[in-house]
């Protein structure tokens, strides 16, 4: 009353008895209402009944009380309609949860036979030999590759198959009811679990086995990976040290070389006197020490088949119980692996020990054959049998990357030909690909054209070669001895005015925290729109979900965690932690960082850093706390760390991220989201490889400097965003926590949007300052501008407590007023 008289202009004890009549409040909330375009939802109205179906849907998801009636008030909130009475509303809640349980029920009731009830409840009942419940010992994920984690995940992978959960159907519950019965079971204490109701209890049971059906086939065929590389990376260390060691026990041997060659090159010393001239130069003692010492000849491949042979008993332990558990099946071209590998099951089934004659033998790499063809010649079957059993197991963990061998009912590794177009759905899209990649759409064609390209680039690095003199240390040449060399690329000559302009852009770039800034690109982008439910039901977007999703969007990517977010923006834990089981997730992640990336690609700015068609692809290490299957000791690094794999393009926008092993070769992973690009980026530059392809680039390279002078700006672009990750990451020192790899590849994902989205403001402001100097009669060319990298993170506080206010006003109609430039500046 008090701001509606100062409105009026009058004195506030005027209106001091106002509304105290019942019917005058009603009144005037009617007519408030109205003027703000507000309506009541009487019961049984329309509004009631939308809100009814509302809150089952949600009930269907969560079944936090507290959580469903907030999302209540905000679904009111942003349909614009007046809220009931507390009591009504939290009556309404309670059925809605009420009717989730009744309906889930009604949909796997006729699973729960007697026999699954029963093996259900065993879930539930302490084991003493495992020191936990099955379901704990069930939900427990592998933390390292060992042979006692695999036999582990192939005991769980039993276990469930024998309840016979990999059959059971429960297609009829929506894959967003699954997901979250499966996460309350995960997550709920055993003494929770048995105080539910057998109504509640059972469907989250169920969903629980049948989803861990299904990731236990993955993590038996990913422990199995990493167990076999994990052996063959020790071979290849244990080799690699014994040649070094080979190579200081040859010096001797090479030391009489250098006298004994000379001598038996001078044809002046006649043949009879050269025994006897080498001997009284070298000395007998000096000889027989350097005879005694043996040296054998190495095999091909210097060793390492035969250090992983010191392996083959713990390799052992876990390879029978693989293959017999789990469905290994090839694609066109391995049917000699396959067969190998039926024979070593029926070995290991039965027993025996000698490898059949005519077992297939043509997956072994020419490397290893030696090894094959000695023991047979020796007639050494076990030599046999453990050498053609080493070369299965590689040749099938090689499959399973390349994809050359898949796993029916796996997610991770399926038959990728599932994920291809058949002939008649390429046909009509054959020739819009072909125009985008800028190549025809006949492979002659295309392979011609290739040639000739690849004729020109070596003309180009004959003259190169050709004009570099032998002396000359800074050119690619040939030295006297015909040995190609090639020198480091000498640094860049960046014009002076460069970091004069940087600074003074920079210094007109306004503060703003990383909350502000979101929010603020939301506005010219939409981003956070792509964050939909995991439902796919599409709500009314209010502002306090958009505030859940910034925050927790910050808490990743800064690694600060839910909890202390909830602590630095007061938003309870619970709610951030629903909104990242629904709308947080990998599949959301990447579609609201391709609409920061055409977003940042369609700024003038970004097309001066590059054009969008060239790529580079890059590993970052980061420490790990605790154990998990994808971090590795790396001495270099410190202890463990995992590597996020990011590609880049030429504007400074990442367009990808994958979580690998640091160990792993990265070029396994450069093609993944290289090809499955979904952005507006026209990467048409690295669109192709192949052994032609990559000659055609090194001849380039080597010949053409602007090109290489190209490729290593690329590279320090790559290389700036890194640091700028590292930045934003600064929580817990910088360390992931979360050990499951689903976790780690969100969290990364939350880290390249963030990163995008400073990148993408950063531009922005440059494009406003540049701007705002050439309309000062400042000359500001493309020519500097683009050596400036926007990945500048000195303008954004990522510290302190995060405000989240959505609907928080901007000056200028979105847009924050630049700094003022310094007056030495204006005067240049």
């Amino acid at each position: 009353m008090g701001r509606l008289a100062e409105r009026l202009g009058i004195d506030p004890d005027v209106l001091a008895e106002c509304g105290q009549r019942e019917q005058t409040r009603s009144d005037h909330l009617r007519l408030v209402a109205g003027y703000l375009g507000w309506k009541s939802a009487p019961a049984g109205s329309t509004a009631m009944k939308e809100l009814e179906q509302f809150l089952l849907d949600r009930a269907m998801e969560h079944d936090s009380p507290t959580l469903l009636f907030n999302l209540a008030t905000e679904y009111l909130m942003a349909a614009k309609t007046i809220r009931p009475g507390v009591t009504t509303l939290a009556k309404m809640v309670a059925a809605a949860r009420t009717g989730a349980t009744a309906l889930t029920w009604e949909k796997v009731a006729h699973l729960l036979t007697d026999q699954l009830r029963a093996d259900l409840d065993r879930l539930l009942v302490y084991d003493a030999g495992l020191k936990m419940t099955r379901l704990a010992w069930l939900i427990k994920a592998a933390t390292d590759p060992s042979a006692t984690s695999v036999k582990t995940a192939i005991d769980k992978l039993l276990y469930l198959r024998n309840m016979d959960a990999h059959t059971l159907d429960v297609s009829a519950l929506a894959a967003e009811r699954r997901r979250f019965l499966a996460s309350v079971g995960r997550r709920s204490t055993n003494q929770a679990l048995e105080r539910r109701e057998p109504q509640r209890r059972y469907p989250i049971l169920l969903a629980v086995v049948t989803q861990s059906a299904v990731d236990q086939v993955d993590e038996v065929v990913m422990l199995f990976d990493q167990a076999v590389s994990a052996r063959e990376s020790r071979a290849k260390s244990k080799t690699d040290e014994a040649l070094v060691e080979r190579a200081k026990a040859g010096e001797a041997r090479q030391l009489l070389l250098d006298v004994i060659l000379p001598v038996l090159a001078d044809t002046s010393i006649p043949d009879e006197q050269i025994g006897g001239l080498l001997r009284n130069t070298i000395g007998m003692s000096r000889l027989r020490e350097v005879v005694s010492e043996g040296w054998k000849k190495l095999p091909r491949d210097h060793g390492r088949l035969s250090a992983l042979h010191a392996s083959y008993t713990y390799l052992r332990q876990f390879t029978p119980q693989v293959l017999a558990a789990i469905d290994f099946q090839g694609s066109t071209g391995t049917a000699d692996l396959m067969e190998a590998v039926a024979i070593l099951k029926r070995l290991n089934e039965s027993g025996g020990r000698k490898v059949p004659e005519g077992a297939p033998t043509s997956f072994v790499p020419t490397r290893y054959a030696e090894y094959l063809a000695k023991a047979r010649k020796d007639g050494d079957e076990t030599a046999y049998r453990h050498y053609w059993e080493l070369c299965v197991v590689l040749a099938l963990r090689d499959g399973l990357r390349s994809g050359d061998i898949f796993v029916p009912g796996s997610r991770r590794y399926a038959d990728p030909a599932t994920y291809l177009y058949t002939p008649e759905q390429w046909a009509p899209r054959r020739a819009d690909f072909c125009k985008l990649v800028r190549k025809p759409a006949n492979a002659a064609e295309a392979i011609e054209q290739g040639k000739e390209e690849l004729g020109a680039a070596l003309a180009q690095l004959e003259q190169t070669l050709a004009a570099a003199l032998p002396d000359d240390t800074g050119a690619v040449r040939l030295d006297e001895d015909d040995q190609l060399v090639i020198p480091p690329l000498s640094a860049e000559d960046v014009p002076g005015e460069v970091k004069e302009l940087k600074a003074e852009l920079t210094g007109m770039l306004p503060f703003a925290p990383i909350a502000s800034l979101l929010i603020e690109l939301d506005v010219r982008t939409g981003f956070l729109d792509c964050f939909t439910h995991a439902g796919g039901r599409k709500q009314a977007r209010s502002a306090d979900l958009k505030r859940n999703i910034l925050s927790v969007l910050i808490a990743n990517a800064t690694n600060l965690g839910l909890a202390r977010m909830s602590e630095a923006c007061g938003i309870p834990y619970d709610v951030l932690r629903w909104t990242q089981e629904w709308y947080v997730r990998e599949e959301t992640l990447r579609e609201a960082n391709t609409c920061l990336v055409n977003h940042h690609h369609g700024l003038a700015l970004s097309k001066v850093f590059g054009g969008g068609t060239m790529s580079s692809s890059d590993g970052q290490r980061f420490p790990v706390r605790g154990k998990s299957t994808t971090a590795r000791d790396m001495t270099v690094h410190g202890g463990q760390v995992l590597s996020s794999y990011t590609h880049v393009s030429d504007q400074h926008s990442t367009f990808g991220t994958k979580i690998i092993v640091p160990g792993a070769r990265e070029a396994h992973f450069v093609l993944d989201d290289f090809l499955g690009n979904a952005t507006d980026l026209p990467l048409f530059e690295l669109k192709e490889w192949g052994m032609l392809r990559r000659t055609l680039h090194a001849a380039k390279y080597l010949s053409d400097p602007a090109y290489s002078r190209k490729i290593a700006r690329q590279l320090n672009k790559g290389e700036s965003l890194h640091a700028l990750r590292r930045d934003l990451y600064y929580a817990q020192q910088g360390t992931v926590t979360k050990p499951a790899l689903a976790d780690q590849t969100d969290q990364a994902w939350c880290l390249t949007v963030l990163t995008n989205a400073v990148i993408t403001w950063t531009t922005e402001y440059y494009s406003l300052a540049a701007r705002q100097l050439r309309a000062a009669g400042r000359d500001v060319p493309d020519e500097l501008l683009a050596h400036i990298s926007p990945a500048h993170s000195e303008n954004v506080n990522f510290f302190g407590v995060i405000t989240v206010d959505v609907e928080a006003e901007l000056d200028g109609g979105g847009w924050r007023p630049l700094r003022p430039v310094a007056a030495e500046a204006m005067s240049i």
